[in-house]
């Protein structure tokens, strides 16, 4: 198994963050997904942020599934 590229790391941890701090569970995620015309599964989603591979699109319809409008990198 490919090991995740900090670059991958980071983009998980941006959205697990941004989930904890909408204090938005996994499965309640999957809800709002639907509800903007994404299908997931809760189990899908755990492997996703887990392994850090998925698409900047998959990361954009999470934020916007959880109404994030706005995001602060810190990228040095």
């Amino acid at each position: 198994m490919a090991e995740k590229t900090d670059w991958e790391m980071m983009a998980a941890n941006l959205l697990k963050a941004e989930l904890k701090r909408k204090g938005v569970t996994y499965a309640q995620l999957v809800d709002k997904l639907a509800a903007i015309g994404v299908d997931e599964k809760e189990v899908n989603v755990r492997n996703k942020l887990s392994r850090g591979k998925f698409t900047a699109a998959y990361l954009l319809q999470c934020l916007s599934a959880i109404e994030t409008s706005s995001l602060h990198i810190g990228l040095n």
